[in-house]
């Protein structure tokens, strides 16, 4: 039996010198399957039950046992370019391209379940005649039959990857420990960048319980592989979810959403659950460090559905002198609270998996500077000089002295092609500690404190730049009401108004009504609620141009936050919350003058249906389940308006 590294190497004497897992002689076998790398003598009898049980379903040749090690890795982009899946950018250090399947580009929110006994336990019952968008539900029963019609025999001719992972700082009490098995060599490589994996997180988990995490490519039925190179099975992709095994399954798709199960299937499905029953907060959210000219420090969480500007404000970089911004991380925050009521977060993530698109040196300079070392790029456009390019960077790269080669292969020229260089959704997969502002204390282990909480969409039109809740029910309900357009992280196409709560739409792990019970029961006494803020950066005028400038100017509303916290009396009531009062968001220096009267207008015809469109939705998806107190604060809201 020929091991692991030598199977697709030309250069085999190069290859495996220096990069032999120091296990490599201590070969077994289970079911038939050779272990090549690694000892299943140091695993835990539950870690070992649960290969062995997949291998007799998946029936891989072999057993690749991960350790986490720069050796490894090397191992394994050498195999991944090998077969195509990857290509060096030579510009920069260690960087690689991937190009998928293209029915496989985005998350598959339609296809993505969760596993109940009793439907209710995991979606809220809409309204009779209604199509529920807040999650989707399978039996065990259905569960099993999905996995018996697409597991057998899926890895025959291939290699079972074995990923021990750490979601948080190992050394966090807050952090919990998954197993993820799959067959794609891409996978272990980004969850490498994702998580903190190795044999550092076995040697924490002992002999205790993890999330399970089954992951496989999957193959056609009719075996045709369109694109050898990215194999999946777009037909047929499920990923499902079993909270009360705390068990992840995905078949069929190798991109980030679906595959890298410590994402949104672990961090935040399977995490939600969790975190209701240990009593936190799982969530969709940045975290954000912000020290101000006097020296004072404090931090932000922010919820925003995907790609509305999340990690352009995870990577601020202030406009307004004597500020400084520090990043602990860009998409998920856990969140509890500690003995003396302070609400506390860790980034369980260890990278960062951000839209390419857009990303430039004026939108988020930091990711710039970031992602051009150690970094996966999957489905951007690539140049003649080994770099990459996307929509955003037409006024930082001259292409028209370079060749580029778009996502799906084929020449691109700026101008006179048809379709975009990049995918709308094309990623890159970074480590979080390349970034240059990152947090002094983003793996601080207890977390760090938050002192206030943003939700936020892209609105057009009707909605402030920034509004305060007056109380945490109206904090809960602004989280609850969250809407905004449509973006191509998902399957969705247009701009259409979605509703999305606590930007958590396609990640509950559990029924949203009870979801939002449980934020509502955080006010408890002793505890230190941190200020809640609704924030709207999209504004746009008459002639659809944006009202405020953004990126870095989004600062000056920090500031306006920092000294809300400190208790400054800057702020007036106003039927939807609490409004800035004039003259206290600090515009010095900008050298155009935003319409400030434009960007605080309150619309009561608007708002009136908009109050209308909310109602509408809770009724009709939530109904029953949803608090009572999400409609008694709508009705508030509604009063007051019509006494305008």
């Amino acid at each position: 039996m020929r091991i692991l590294i030598c199977r697709y190497a030309g250069e085999v004497n190069k290859i495996a010198k220096g990069l032999a897992h120091p296990n490599v002689g201590l070969f077994t076998h289970i079911r038939g399957a050779c272990v090549v790398s690694g000892n299943l003598q140091t695993l835990s009898p539950k870690v070992r039950k649960f290969i062995e049980d997949n291998v007799a379903i998946c029936q891989p040749d072999e057993i690749h046992i991960c350790d986490g090690s720069e050796k490894e890795n090397k191992q394994l982009l050498c195999l991944l370019q090998k077969k195509g899946t990857i290509m060096p950018l030579t510009k920069y250090e260690n960087c690689w391209l991937a190009r998928t399947n293209p029915a496989d580009t985005a998350r598959v929110e339609s296809k993505t379940l969760i596993c109940t006994e009793h439907e209710r336990d995991a979606v809220p019952i809409p309204k009779p005649g209604i199509k529920g968008t807040l999650g989707h539900w399978i039996s065990p029963a259905g569960m099993d039959k999905a996995m018996q019609e697409r597991f057998g025999n899926c890895m025959k001719g291939s290699t079972m990857y074995v990923i021990p992972f750490s979601m948080g700082p190992i050394q966090s009490p807050l952090a919990k420990i998954g197993i993820q098995i799959t067959d794609s060599a891409y996978v272990v490589c980004s969850m490498r960048i994702m998580t903190r994996m190795g044999q550092a997180v076995l040697e924490k988990l002992g002999n205790n319980d993890f999330v399970k995490c089954l992951h496989a490519v999957g193959r056609p039925k009719n075996g045709k592989v369109e694109y050898p190179h990215w194999p999946c099975d777009p037909e047929r992709t499920i990923i499902l979810h079993k909270p009360l095994t705390q068990e992840i399954v995905s078949y069929g798709s190798g991109y980030g959403g679906n595959s890298l199960l410590g994402k949104k299937c672990f961090a935040l499905r399977i995490g939600s659950t969790i975190a209701r029953s240990e009593g936190w907060l799982a969530e969709h959210m940045l975290i954000l460090g912000i020290t101000n000219p006097q020296g004072k420090k404090r931090y932000i969480a922010g919820a925003f559905p995907s790609q509305c500007g999340k990690t352009n404000l995870a990577m601020l970089t202030p406009t307004i002198p004597g500020y400084k911004a520090e990043c602990v991380g860009d998409d998920i925050a856990w969140m509890r609270f500690d003995k003396n009521g302070v609400l506390r977060a860790i980034n369980p993530e260890n990278g960062f998996f951000g839209v390419a698109p857009g990303t430039n040196h004026t939108s988020n300079p930091i990711a710039m500077k970031t992602i051009h070392k150690n970094t996966i790029f999957t489905n951007v456009a690539s140049t003649s000089d080994g770099g990459v390019y996307w929509e955003g960077l037409e006024h930082e790269i001259d292409t028209s002295k370079l060749e580029v080669t778009d996502w799906k292969g084929n020449k691109w020229v700026r101008g006179e092609s048809k379709t975009t260089a990049a995918h709308p959704n094309s990623r890159f997969c970074t480590p979080a500690n390349q970034c240059p502002m990152i947090d002094p204390e983003w793996e601080s282990p207890e977390g760090v404190p938050i002192s206030a909480i943003l939700f936020g969409g892209r609105r057009p039109h009707g909605i402030p730049l920034i509004y305060e809740a007056r109380d945490w029910k109206h904090a809960v309900a602004m989280g609850a009401a969250i809407r905004s357009q449509a973006t191509s992280a998902a399957e969705f196409k247009g701009t259409a108004v979605m509703h999305d709560p606590f930007a958590m739409r396609p990640f509950f792990g559990y029924n949203c009504g009870h979801y939002i019970k449980h934020w509502l029961s955080m006010d408890k006494p002793g505890r230190k609620l941190p200020k809640v803020f609704h924030v709207n950066w999209f504004g746009r005028d008459k002639n659809n141009k944006f009202l405020w400038p953004g990126f870095g100017e989004n600062s000056r509303l920090i500031d306006y936050i920092m000294r809300r916290i400190d208790g400054e009396d800057i702020a007036q009531e106003s039927p939807i919350g609490l409004l800035p009062k004039e003259g206290s968001i600090n515009l010095e220096g900008l050298a155009t003058k935003p319409d400030m009267k434009a960007l605080f207008e309150i619309d009561v015809p608007f708002w009136l249906q908009e109050v209308d469109s909310i109602h509408q939705y809770f009724e009709e998806q939530i109904g029953d389940d949803l608090p009572k107190e999400m409609y008694d604060q709508l009705v508030e809201i509604k009063k007051k308006l019509r006494k305008l």
